[in-house]
């Protein structure tokens, strides 16, 4: 591996409820196809975070757990503190903390939560982090974090304010691959040129950080097919405004047999320096043959 390149690792995020042995199943089925983390997201109607990580840790023998990511607005930071730090003693130091901003106000509104401005959530997301890093470093603070000073932190957005914030505290800053300008009605992901324009930002404002944190992308769409163009062209009936050329070029769409996604994967993480990629649950088994390939490169 080239000096400076950080490892591949890759993580699925689940989403969907289930029972525990249906859960504990699925965990473990991820660790057995070769993932480095199993994350939770956090939105209404789906599995409530801390408890189904710590059953992850439970059914799992070394997988990383994350929450990807938790809607900070959703949360006062001191009980949010207790429940980090508990988990992180219950999974024996397993834990790393996805934080974002939050986005859906209908679940703002569902949960009877005022509808905060853009400025203001990442304004909350600030405080928490700091007061986060606060609380772990004070010795009457109980639990107490296995990982020093805590859990590692991951940042996702795609907004400048979000992305400077992440690079001043993110240990892992994470790539929604999504575009500014959402179309009414269409999947609205960042072309080539768009995200390509994020990540360099970010680098520079990470500065002479950039060689300590971790790059990650969501990726949605995993397809392996003998027929890379005729996945791109089905692909391409979802994002129509999207020739297929453009969208072979996207990090968040892999398309083609197991060999052609690792090459893929490959070249993005030295064009971007994306070396964490993310799946969610439904690309579990989609994934695995492209792990296989790359784990340990």
């Amino acid at each position: 591996m080239t000096a400076g390149v950080k490892p591949f690792r890759f993580g699925v995020n689940m989403v969907a409820p289930a029972s525990r042995a249906a859960w504990i199943e699925k965990c473990r089925k991820a660790e057995d196809l070769g993932y480095d983390v199993v994350g939770v997201a956090d939105h209404l109607g789906m599995p409530a975070p801390f408890p189904a990580l710590v059953l992850a840790a439970e059914a799992t023998k070394h997988v990383r757990l994350n929450t990807f990511v938790l809607n900070a607005g959703f949360y006062n930071s001191a009980l949010l503190a207790r429940d980090i730090t508990g988990t992180d003693q219950f999974t024996d130091g397993r834990l790393e903390l996805g934080l974002g901003a939050g986005y859906v106000k209908a679940e703002f509104d569902a949960a009877g939560i005022p509808w905060p401005t853009p400025g203001q959530r990442v304004d909350h997301l600030e405080r928490t982090i700091k007061e986060l890093k606060r609380l772990y470093a004070d010795p009457d603070h109980k639990p107490r974090p296995v990982q020093k000073p805590g859990p590692p932190l991951l940042l996702a957005g795609r907004g400048n304010r979000l992305l400077t914030l992440a690079a001043e505290h993110a240990d892992i800053i994470g790539f929604t691959g999504t575009a500014a300008v959402k179309a009414e009605g269409k999947l609205a992901l960042a072309d080539a040129a768009e995200f390509g324009e994020r990540v360099e930002f970010t680098k520079a404002a990470l500065g002479a950080r950039i060689s300590e944190v971790e790059l990650n992308i969501l990726t949605h769409f995993v397809t392996l097919t003998d027929d890379r163009q005729a996945g791109l062209e089905k692909l391409r009936k979802l994002v129509p405004d999207f020739t297929t050329g453009q969208l072979g070029e996207l990090p968040t769409a892999l398309i083609g047999t197991a060999a052609e996604v690792a090459e893929q994967v490959e070249g993005h993480r030295e064009r971007y320096g994306l070396s964490y990629y993310t799946v969610t649950e439904f690309n579990l088994e989609a994934l695995a043959p492209v792990i296989a390939l790359l784990h340990g490169k």
